[in-house]
C-alpha cells in the first residue's frame, strides 16, 4: 500500500501563495491583451497569460486532490473590467512583464527549496523553467527595441586585491560592483512601483485608497532619488529608463481589492530586494539606508493591510487552530 504523504506547512504555503499570485496575474494580463497594439509584445504577454491559466488549472486540481478548499483569489468576473479604456502603453506592459518574471524566478526557486514532496518539487521546477523562458523572451524583445536597461559599466579590474582595513566597511569608499548592481536593480523596481501606484490612484473612486497609492508613489520616487544620489556621488550614471507611461484614463480596469493586493505584493518583493542588498553590501551607510527604507515600506504595507482588512478583502492563508481557544470551545459545549 502506497503511503499518502500530506503537504507540509511550507508546501501548503507555497501552493496557496502561487494560486493567489497566478489568479491576480491572469486578470492583469487578460486586461493587457485587450489593448496591446504591438504584435511582438502581444506574443510575450500571451505566453505569460497562458502560463498563469495553466498554473491555476494544475493548482486547482491539487487542492481538490488534497481535499483543501481552493482559494478565492481573483477572478475575471469580479476583479477586472475588460471593457475599461487602455491604461498602460505597450512599452510599460513589456517592462512590467520583464520585471514580474524576475520576481517569479526568485519566488519559484524559493518554493523549490521549501518543498520535499516530489510532485511539488517537479511543479516548481517546471515553473522555474517557464518563468526563465518568459524572462528570456521579454529581455530579448526589450533589447531589440532599445528599451532594455543595463546596469552601469565599470572598468575591468587589473589585478586581484584583498581588503586589508576595516575602513573598507566603515567609510564612504568608491562603490564596488556588487553594491552598484543592487542599487541599479532597486532603482528600476521602484520606477515600476511608481507607475503602478499612480495608475491605481488615478482609477480608484475611494479616497483612502487613492491617498495610500499616492503615498506609495511618493515613497518609491523618494527611494529612486536616494539610490540615484548614491550612484551620482560616485560619478556613476544611474540606469534610468525612458518614460514607460500610463495613459490618462480614470476608469478602473481592476477592482480595488486586486489593486491593493498587487501593491502589497510588489512592496513585499521590494523589502526582499532590500534585505538581499543589505546583506551583500559592504559599506555601512548603504546597509543603514536599506534598513531605514525597509522600515518605511513595512509601515506603508501595514497601513495598506488595515485598509484591506477593514473591507474584508484579505483572504486568510492556511494555518493551525488556536489550541487554547479550541479547549475553551470544547469546555463550553459540556
Amino acid at each position: 500500500m502506497t503511503q499518502v504523504i500530506k503537504l507540509t506547512s511550507a508546501e501548503l504555503a507555497s501552493v496557496w501563495t502561487s494560486y493567489m499570485n497566478d489568479s491576480m496575474s491572469k486578470c492583469v494580463l487578460g486586461f493587457f491583451l485587450k489593448h496591446i497594439e504591438d504584435d511582438e509584445v502581444r506574443a510575450v504577454v500571451q505566453f505569460s497569460y497562458d502560463l498563469a491559466v495553466t498554473h491555476i488549472e494544475k493548482l486547482t486540481a491539487l487542492f481538490q486532490e488534497e481535499q483543501i478548499p481552493t482559494p478565492i483569489g481573483f477572478t475575471v468576473e469580479n476583479d477586472v473590467n475588460l471593457d475599461a479604456p487602455r491604461m498602460y502603453t505597450d512599452m510599460f506592459i513589456l517592462t512590467y512583464i520583464n520585471h514580474m518574471s524576475k520576481v517569479g524566478l526568485l519566488g519559484y526557486s524559493g518554493f523549490i527549496s521549501m518543498s520535499g514532496r516530489e510532485d511539488i518539487r517537479n511543479y516548481y521546477r517546471e515553473g522555474l523553467n517557464e518563468t526563465s523562458e518568459l524572462y528570456e523572451r521579454s529581455a530579448k524583445l526589450l533589447l531589440s527595441k532599445g528599451l532594455f536597461i543595463r546596469p552601469p559599466y565599470i572598468p575591468y579590474p587589473k589585478k586581484i586585491d584583498f581588503i586589508d582595513t576595516k575602513k573598507y566597511i566603515s567609510k564612504k569608499r568608491p562603490l564596488n560592483a556588487i553594491e552598484i548592481s543592487h542599487l541599479s536593480v532597486n532603482i528600476q523596481t521602484n520606477i515600476i512601483g511608481t507607475k503602478l501606484a499612480l495608475s491605481f490612484a488615478q482609477a480608484t473612486s475611494r479616497e483612502d485608497i487613492r491617498k495610500w497609492m499616492l503615498r506609495g508613489k511618493d515613497i518609491s520616487k523618494k527611494h529612486v532619488q536616494v539610490f540615484t544620489k548614491i550612484l551620482m556621488d560616485n560619478d556613476i550614471n544611474p540606469p534610468i529608463p525612458s518614460d514607460v507611461c500610463i495613459t490618462d484614463s480614470t476608469t478602473p480596469p481592476f477592482s480595488d481589492k486586486l489593486a491593493m493586493f498587487h501593491m502589497s505584493f510588489i512592496s513585499a518583493a521590494g523589502t526582499g530586494n532590500y534585505a538581499t542588498a543589505a546583506a551583500a553590501s559592504q559599506r555601512r551607510d548603504l546597509v543603514l539606508n536599506y534598513e531605514r527604507l525597509s522600515l518605511e515600506i513595512a509601515m506603508y504595507a501595514k497601513d495598506g493591510a488595515d485598509i484591506v482588512i477593514k473591507n474584508a478583502w484579505l483572504e486568510q492563508p492556511p494555518g493551525t487552530r488556536d489550541k487554547e481557544q479550541l479547549t475553551k470551545e470544547k469546555d463550553s459545549m459540556k
